[in-house]
Formats: structure tokens, sequence, C-alpha cells
């Protein structure tokens, strides 16, 4: 589990001071590493008992503990050489967090939802979308697609309490997308969000969380490679285990 994973678990549990600091942490990963809890505190504008305070509220033991996860972290989090060893740290990381993640509860979600409806935020999202259509047409599971931010605005009025939403978002930060969630949450509506492994204001506001893992690098001509391929592999595995959970309900 990564920090920014953390982070959203506990965000309810977390204070204004609490996030001014990790805020700090996640935008200076290399130098917060070394930092011991004086000097956090100090560029910060905290107490240490404030710091000690916020690294119990993420389920560590004090400081020290949190600052060899961090260590630990960076360290797992540079793939030495080449684009493929970056492809092959993500896909390690987001098969890690997807056998981690509560599926029976994602599944009988869907099991019980009376429609799906799935949104992605871009063109590739918009692939994966089709991807998960696909798979669930197999066993007469049929989705919604909804193709665009114009089209999430007319139909988010006709979604009730017995539907269901998946949401992609690569950062989970993509402003227009908001105002739909906050509608969702309003209606107290269920929905599933599908990002990428960060602290992102979709992945708060989730009542569900799915993770992929996909790092940005740059060629030497600075063409900037994203993968997808994480988010089509945690597709494919959320639709596996929605098989699982259908064949065992038939079991029983």
């Amino acid at each position: 589990m990564q920090l920014e994973e953390i982070i959203n678990e506990n965000y309810e549990q977390l204070s204004k001071n609490d996030l001014q600091v990790l805020k700090y942490i996640l935008n200076h990963k290399e130098t917060s590493r070394n930092l011991g809890i004086n000097e956090l505190s100090e560029l910060c504008f905290v107490s240490r008992s404030s710091i000690h305070r916020m690294t119990k509220k993420l389920g560590f033991s004090g400081y020290s503990e949190f600052r060899v996860f961090i260590k630990w972290e960076e360290q797992a989090e540079q793939p030495d050489g080449n684009h493929v060893d970056v492809l092959e740290s993500d896909l390690t990381v987001t098969l890690k967090n997807l056998s981690s993640t509560d599926f029976e509860t994602i599944s009988q979600l869907l099991h019980n939802a009376e429609r799906i409806f799935i949104y992605g935020t871009g063109t590739a999202q918009i692939t994966c979308a089709i991807e998960a259509q696909r798979l669930f047409a197999t066993i007469n599971r049929f989705i919604t697609i909804i193709h665009d931010k114009v089209e999430f605005e007319s139909i988010s009025s006709n979604i009730n309490e017995n539907d269901v939403v998946i949401i992609l978002s690569l950062s989970g930060d993509t402003q227009s997308l908001i105002p739909q969630v906050k509608q969702l949450s309003a209606k107290g509506l269920d929905f599933i969000s599908i990002t990428n492994l960060k602290n992102s204001r979709l992945a708060q506001m989730s009542p569900y969380n799915i993770y992929a893992t996909t790092t940005a690098n740059n060629s030497k001509s600075g063409t900037e490679i994203v993968s997808f391929i994480p988010f089509h592999i945690t597709i494919e595995y959320m639709f596996r285990k929605y098989v699982e959970y259908i064949d065992g309900i038939g079991d029983n």
C-alpha cells in the first residue's frame, strides 16, 4: 500500500494541519524522507506533537516508522532502467493493489444494481469503458457507457439509488467531473472510481475505490509516455472477480 492510498483511507480523520504536512511530503518526497521531525515541523509550521499524532492517524507507531515507510516507498517507486522497467513496475504495483482490494463488496454492489453506467474522462478511458462493456456483455450483464461530460450531465438526474456508476479517471482531479461526483454524493448514490494511485479528489469522494498504477515518463525527445495497460488489467480483474462472485452464488 502506498502513502496516497493510506491518506485516502484515513482522510476523514485528518485535520487541516495534517493535510498541510502531507501535502508538503507528497510534493517533496525525495527530501522529506531524510527530514527529522523537528525539521519537518519547522518547514510546515506545526508542532512535533501534531506530526506524531498525524502518523498515528495513518496507522504508524510514530514518526520514525512513518519515515522508514517513505524511504521504502521512494525506493520502490523508482524503477531503474528503461521504459519497459517502468511498465513492469507499474504492472507489479497494480496487481499487488488489486489483490488487496475488497472485490467481494464491489461485486455484490454490481450484482444488485438495476443498471450499471460507466464514464471515462478521456479517449483512453472510454476505450477501457468499452472493454468493460464487452466483457460484462459476455455474461449478459449490460453496461451503459456515458461518452462525455454533456451526456453525464443530462443523464445524472435519471440515475437512482438502484443504479451504480463506474468512473474512470487517470488523475482523479478532472475539475469538470467534480460537479457530477458531488451530485452523486449528495443523492447518496453508489459509485466506483478507478484512478491512478495518488491522493486525488475523486478517490477521496468515492464510496468505493479501485486503483491502477501508471507512471508517466518521457522519451529523449520529450514525449510523455503514459500506459493505460494497468487500467485495462484493472477492468479485467474486476470482471473476473465478478464472475467468481456469481459462480459462488450459484454454488450455494
